[in-house]
């Protein structure tokens, strides 16, 4: 029997879940997020598949999904619904593998070993809906990239099969940024090379990227474009790799000291959920969403791990010097990194100093984070060194 991974996908899981309590929406354009009023400030958590016909997508400001679909039924988010119906659906593929890798409410790998791995994702989809009602697909690869990306081809509550004969087929024509891990800043600076669909990228001299983006994320592009993705199905209980907070603001913040005290206050409630972790920081991310609606990130590493709320407010305070414009700000977020496992060895020192420079560019991997104004759901990184600039993809 051969070795495969299954990732199971969970369709339209918030407004899924939705829907089984509100039997009577099925068919109409349903959109989750913020309080449900899109007269508010506020971002789509998640739109039914109705609702995306009319270019309804998660992060659009909910305003700007009530101008696409006027009929859309809008509702808030109720995190505690959607956590409860993911642990019954995890626990679900728990019973039916035993090497389970929960990324995110909706996602998780599984590895497993038959002759006939799509009987297996027919089984699961099976239980899961016996169990929840809910709907999900099932990609299948020889390793984790590849079965995440067989999934997006499966939609919805199909199953497909990516493998490394059938990855040129499939993707080559493609562009880079439908890799699991390739965002549009990345894929910019690919196409400047004359880089753009997936198999120009695979036939790219790994020399030569890694001038162009460094020793370590050249070569690791070419070999995502040719499928290859030595990680591992863990099946060790999930822990998210951040914390983060971010509100929406009904009424922009014009100064800046509001802005600073702001910031502040998000990084104190950020060190308190940090402080239930037990485990130290090492970077702090401060996002700001200038009016109307343009988005910058600057974050702060420590020079020594962290979990005291002094050094974290410090931290992202120091991320915030970094925003030289000074306009009317809508939102803001600070996002808490938790060190790497592996590389937080004995305890953390409560309080690290800043260091003189900091490193805007440095990729985030996070687990599943909730925003405190959308209830949107994060899943995990990609596999591999996330290239530069880009936020982890799901």
């Amino acid at each position: 029997m051969a070795r495969w991974v299954l990732h199971v996908d969970l369709d339209q899981f918030v407004a899924a879940v939705e829907l089984l309590r509100r039997p009577e929406l099925r068919g109409r354009p349903v959109v989750v997020g913020g309080t449900g009023d899109p007269s508010r400030r506020g971002v789509v958590s998640t739109a039914s598949y109705e609702a995306r016909r009319y270019g309804v997508r998660s992060g659009l400001p909910l305003r700007t999904a009530a101008r696409r679909c006027p009929e859309a039924v809008f509702l808030p988010v109720d995190r505690a619904a959607y956590e409860a119906a993911s642990d019954t659906v995890m626990a679900t593929l728990r019973e039916l593998c035993d090497v389970v890798e929960v990324i995110g409410w909706d996602e998780a790998f599984l590895a497993v070993d038959t002759g006939d791995p799509e009987a297996v994702a027919r089984l699961i989809q099976r239980r899961v809906r016996e169990a929840t009602a809910l709907d999900c697909t099932v990609g299948i690869g020889q390793n984790k990239l590849q079965a995440k990306l067989a999934t997006a081809f499966g939609k919805p509550a199909g199953v497909f099969r990516l493998t490394d004969r059938t990855w040129p087929e499939v993707l080559g024509d493609r562009p880079t940024d439908v890799l699991w891990g390739i965002g549009p800043k990345t894929a910019k600076r690919l196409g400047e090379l004359g880089i753009r669909t997936v198999a120009q990228l695979a036939a790219a001299d790994p020399r030569e990227l890694a001038r162009r983006f460094g020793p370590t994320i050249g070569p690791w592009l070419v070999r995502l474009a040719r499928g290859r993705d030595p990680s591992p199905v863990v099946a060790e209980p999930y822990r998210a790799r951040s914390r983060g907070r971010e509100i929406t603001y009904q009424e922009d913040l014009a100064g800046w000291d509001r802005v600073r005290r702001e910031v502040g206050a998000l990084a104190r409630q950020v060190a308190d959920e940090v402080a239930a972790d037990d485990r130290p920081v090492g970077r702090v991310v401060v996002k700001v969403r200038y009016a109307p609606f343009t988005t910058r990130t600057h974050g702060q590493r420590l020079v020594r791990p962290a979990r005291r709320a002094e050094a974290i407010e410090r931290a992202a305070l120091a991320a915030l010097d970094r925003f030289t414009e000074r306009r009317p700000v809508r939102l803001l977020g600070v996002r808490a990194e938790f060190v790497p496992e592996e590389e937080a060895a004995g305890p953390a020192p409560g309080d690290a100093p800043m260091p003189a420079s900091t490193d805007p560019s440095a990729p985030a991997r996070t687990g599943p984070a909730v925003s405190a104004s959308t209830g949107a759901s994060a899943s995990a990184g990609a596999p591999g060194p996330p290239a530069s600039g880009d936020p982890p993809r799901s």
